[in-house]
């Protein structure tokens, strides 16, 4: 089964370029690991210093496999301080359709 999640991060006033290179950098060569099926960086309409990255690996030993990529650290060690929470908040999703229903009444 896939491996799905979102993280989202929001940018520090003045380091909007700094990160978006960085970001750039590190989504090609994401995008280039074997198991990796998606690597979406979006940033919300309504505010672009927040960034949404929709990732998804092809299981759960690709996303481990990402996780130890050595570029993973050296972009998270330069990211960290350009934004505003300790480190990326990551949501792990699941399909609609793997999902419980809600009981009914």
């Amino acid at each position: 089964m896939t491996k799905t999640l979102l993280a989202e991060f929001s940018v520090r006033p003045g380091r909007e370029a700094h990160v978006a290179e960085l970001v750039e950098g590190y989504s090609r060569r994401v995008r280039q690991e074997p198991g990796n099926l998606a690597f979406e960086v979006y940033t919300k309409e309504s505010d672009p210093r927040s960034y949404c990255v929709f990732e998804v690996y092809a299981d759960e030993a690709a996303f481990r496999a990402h996780l130890t990529a050595p570029y993973g650290a050296l972009f998270n060690a330069e990211l960290r301080p350009c934004i505003n929470e300790e480190e990326s908040v990551l949501t792990f999703l699941t399909p609609a359709d793997h999902a419980p229903q809600a009981r009914r009444r």
